[in-house]
């Protein structure tokens, strides 16, 4: 993967101050670096600047970007962040165009030529990619169908600015972070998600998945190239699981390509036992050995406590997997909590946002230290939007009534801020307006009603919101360590064919996932196959809850904290050593009293990394 930035505008012109220009792409590539520091790249001309700062996946010594490519004497460039898994299938389409490298890069610039925005449809991959159309003198920006990797742009005073992440674009001098009301009511009443499109910061907006933009003298328009539909599903059940392992074995076959070597994250759970077990078979026919990694905290063993959505810990589940497949190579990581507590602080670095706190924070050293071994790595995010695992899918006191269920808790959001604060941001007509435009989009047959529209509606809203904000944490943890994440369960096609497979099909004899427990029955160990969920590990450490406890007491207490007027600070104080308050999750399944305080820490970071001010 890489990092991506630039600037364009019609009414400048960029090379009569070369220096000054040349030093604002640099600016805006070194920001990016984490991203890739394999190489670095950029490209200036009238109308147009590119940066580029390159991780090496394919074609290590001859995919340099920004690429530049020539056609009846006009130049096309690209600077792309993603990798395509049809790159095959592309060039047999482009059979008149001579490669002269074996990069995913050049055959999305020729198809460009050939084809233009026409193209972007035949792309099966993870991909945010900017081209400049010199024939056309136009800039073209587009982004993959399920929103793995980012692009952020604004407009200001005629000209685009874009970039992989929110900090490169602060680094061009007409960009400032700035907040106003709904960055606030986003924070508060959305947060850690982010509707679909929204900075957060003001005037800043990220390109939509599935979405592409032209830009050019008639100004900034986006289109669709792919949208979710609703379709009649056809298949009987046999059919149905048939077709749906080979649409995951096809994915994680495909994304197992690469120059360098693939590794898996390895939770124990279905999904990326799943996941492994295909990415191991795939290697061992090629005659190599799958790297696996697992990750947990210190003394969880002592402090665990099982809850509903938590059953049980991951450790034994990922033994028996490692029984069955003893070909892979495991390492098991662990985090302590003083490191967890301390690494918030870069969470917010790597996101430009406050984020999922300390799941962020872990992911990040955990990411760290699988960079140390691999460059690629394989998970199993996407799984449980896309199959129906989380409850809120099959719980109907979850299920029913208004509002996004991850995030039922409404109350506890506001009850730290002021009234004031709480009847300026109106945090929960906030949200029901955005849970409302959401519903109302949901792709649905003209025939369905009831529970059966309902679960559609419910597989719409994890898709389109707690989808996108994991894929969000997923990229921004792995690429602060420059280590690529790739996600086979969020090929489109996967995508497109669970969402019509009717919910009798996803949820049998009580049982969540079971066409993807179905569909992989004799892959893995019964024990593990017909496992119940369990999300990604947290830390139930009374120790780490004192250290977010008194970092949060102290940010309190210090009258230059940014946050504090926003802060009831005699509720906060009582908020803070009320234990029987912390065990009520408020967004998710894992986010609770604790953590409510480290967003809140999270969000004093922003607000001084930023200088934002109320």
């Amino acid at each position: 993967m890489c990092g991506i930035a630039g600037f364009s505008s019609f009414e400048k012109d960029y090379l009569t101050q070369r220096k000054m220009w040349d030093a604002v792409l640099g600016e805006m590539r070194h920001i990016l670096r984490h991203r890739g520091g394999d190489q670095e790249g950029q490209f200036l001309e009238k109308q147009i600047g590119l940066s580029h700062s390159r991780l090496s996946i394919r074609d290590v010594e001859g995919g340099t970007q920004p690429m530049v490519r020539r056609q009846d004497e006009k130049e096309y460039v690209i600077v792309y962040n993603g990798e395509l898994y049809n790159v095959d299938e592309l060039k047999r389409i482009l059979p008149n165009c001579v490669f002269s490298t074996t990069t995913d890069t050049e055959v999305l610039l020729y198809g460009y030529m050939e084809y233009g925005p026409d193209f972007f449809s035949q792309l099966n991959g993870i991909y945010a990619a900017a081209i400049w159309d010199g024939a056309r003198e136009r800039l073209v920006l587009v982004r993959d169908r399920a929103g793995v990797k980012p692009l952020f742009y604004t407009l200001q005073n005629g000209e685009l600015i874009f970039g992989s992440e929110l900090k490169a674009l602060f680094r061009h001098p007409a960009v400032c972070p700035e907040i106003n009301r709904e960055s606030l009511q986003e924070i508060f009443g959305i947060g850690p998600a982010r509707t679909s499109g929204h900075g957060v910061f003001k005037g800043i907006k990220e390109l939509e998945p599935g979405q592409f933009a032209v830009f050019d003298r008639e100004g900034f328009r986006t289109a669709y190239y792919w949208r979710l539909q609703a379709r009649e599903h056809e298949e009987n059940y046999q059919d149905t699981v048939a077709r749906t392992a080979f649409l995951v074995r096809d994915a994680v076959e495909r994304q197992m390509i690469s120059d360098v070597p693939v590794c898996s994250f390895l939770s124990g759970g279905v999904d990326s036992s799943i996941v492994t077990a295909l990415a191991a078979d795939f290697l061992g026919r090629q005659g190599g050995r799958l790297n696996t990694f697992s990750f947990d905290f210190t003394g969880n063993d002592q402090y665990f406590q099982s809850n509903a959505f938590q059953p049980e810990q991951d450790r034994a589940y990922v033994e028996i997997m490692l029984s069955a497949h003893p070909e892979m190579n495991h390492t098991f990581l662990e985090c302590n909590e003083e490191c967890l507590a301390q690494l918030l602080d870069n969470a917010v670095d790597a996101k430009d946002l406050p984020g999922m706190a300390d799941v962020d924070a872990s992911l990040l050293y955990f990411c760290r230290l699988v960079k140390e071994h691999n460059k690629v790595a394989l998970t199993g995010e996407c799984a449980d939007e896309i199959f129906g695992g989380y409850p809120w899918f099959y719980r109907s006191e979850l299920a029913e009534g208004e509002g996004f269920p991850w995030s039922k808790n409404m109350d506890t959001r506001g009850l730290l801020l002021t009234e004031e604060a709480r009847r300026a941001l109106n945090l929960e007509d906030y949200a029901l307006e955005r849970y409302r435009e959401s519903i109302h989009q949901t792709p649905c047959l003209p025939d369905e009603s009831g529970m059966e529209r309902r679960h559609r509606e419910i597989s719409w809203l994890n898709l389109q919101w707690f989808m996108r904000t994991l894929l969000d944490r997923m990229d921004r943890t792995s690429m602060y360590s420059g280590l690529e994440a790739r996600v086979p369960f969020a090929d489109h096609r996967i995508i497109e064919y669970l969402y019509n497979v009717p919910w009798s099909m996803k949820y049998r004899e009580g049982e969540e996932k079971a066409l993807l427990r179905d569909a992989f029955g004799e892959l893995l160990p019964r024990a593990l196959l017909h496992r119940k969920k369990s999300p990604y590990p947290k830390t139930y450490s009374p120790v780490y809850q004192k250290l977010v406890t008194d970092r949060f007491l102290i940010m309190l207490e210090d009258p230059n904290a940014p946050i504090r007027p926003l802060i009831d600070r005699e509720r906060a104080r009582d908020f803070s050593t009320a234990p029987a308050q912390m065990g009520r999750p408020w967004f998710g399944q894992l986010m609770a009293g604790p953590q409510l305080l480290a967003y809140l820490v999270q969000v004093n970071t922003w607000m001084e990394r930023y200088h934002i001010s109320i």
